[in-house]
């Protein structure tokens, strides 16, 4: 929300600005599609479309239209690698974007307000501007330069449901926040010291009791999911009930033995070997941590990875 807010302000003070949102992707830029930042005409700026070289000459050439009160919504292709001649970006990462560039001036602000009063709104560019839509998001229909339109979510932010609010829920609260999750820490402990310090969390739900959680996390393929209560025992009665959902993610703090077990039980009763092949578990990339800050980073690097998993990145696997 953060640039839909600096644009809400900005227009307000009837400061022109530009939006440079990447509608396509290919290969492995660095930005991918859906990325955007604003460019003020007072120099200030949000968000970002991948950084680098790519990006500080599309920002150049934003404030250049904004200083020339130029209304025109521009396409610009960038190549990044060395044969992409005139529009090539400066990089070589190989790879491709298409950057919109669209101007917004006081007569958008209506619609800039409803953005951020309603963030889950879907937007409308096209080479007639910015505009809110009903329906699907359907990403780049691309007919021509001149005719073309991009629908997307207003805002995407990844939600995260931390089981357990001790000391690693409290750093991974803190750790997914500035990784800009939306994050829900649950707990049976109503005063637990832990979750009272708890500032990062954008929602501290007590549950009734761990039996009860499937009713409080339902299922959603985009969601990531981190079981880490107070002992074996709750995690397996909170596994055994989510195990049966489809998440993103889905794992379990512990050590290997303790997975061997909760998955030897699980399989005694019932839990089958396809649902069990879902858990991350001993959850985390294996950097060898040991306090709860090493945890919260190992667990949120495997989440990173997991979500970004089916995008290209131009890394060799070396085995």
């Amino acid at each position: 929300m953060e640039t839909w807010q600096f644009i809400q302000a900005k227009l307000k003070a009837s400061i022109p600005v530009e939006i440079l949102y990447v509608v396509e992707s290919e290969g492995s830029s660095p930005g991918r599609q859906g990325f955007f930042m604003a460019v003020a005409a007072d120099a200030g700026f949000s968000g970002t479309i991948g950084g680098g070289i790519m990006e500080y000459k599309l920002v150049e050439k934003a404030k250049a239209l904004l200083a020339e009160n130029d209304p025109s919504v521009l396409l610009i292709r960038q190549y990044h690698d060395k044969e992409g001649g005139k529009q090539q970006s400066g990089m070589i990462c190989s790879g491709s974007q298409l950057i919109a560039l669209i101007p917004l001036t006081g007569k958008d602000q209506h619609c800039i307000d409803l953005i951020n009063d309603s963030p889950n709104r879907i937007i409308r560019l096209s080479h007639e501007g910015l505009a809110l839509e009903d329906g699907e998001v359907k990403g780049l229909l691309y007919r021509s330069d001149t005719d073309w339109d991009y629908t997307d979510r207003a805002y995407h932010q990844p939600v995260i449901h931390i089981i357990g609010g001790g000391h690693v829920g409290l750093a991974l609260s803190e750790l997914m926040c500035f990784l800009g999750f939306y994050s829900k820490v649950y707990d049976d402990r109503k005063d637990l010291n832990t979750i009272l310090q708890n500032f990062f969390a954008n929602e501290k739900i007590t549950v009734s009791a761990y039996e009860n959680i499937n009713e409080y996390i339902p299922e959603n393929r985009g969601h990531f999911v981190v079981i880490m209560t107070t002992g074996y025992r709750t995690d397996k009665i909170v596994l055994k009930q989510l195990v049966q959902k489809e998440f993103a993610y889905l794992g379990v703090l512990g050590s290997q033995n303790k997975a061997d077990t909760i998955f030897s039980e699980l399989r005694e009763e019932g839990v089958s070997e396809s649902e069990l092949k879902k858990v991350f578990m001993p959850v985390g990339l294996a950097i060898h941590s040991k306090t709860p800050q090493e945890i919260a980073v190992s667990i949120a690097s495997e989440v990173i990875r997991e979500k970004n998993a089916g995008l290209p990145t131009g890394r060799l696997n070396k085995s």
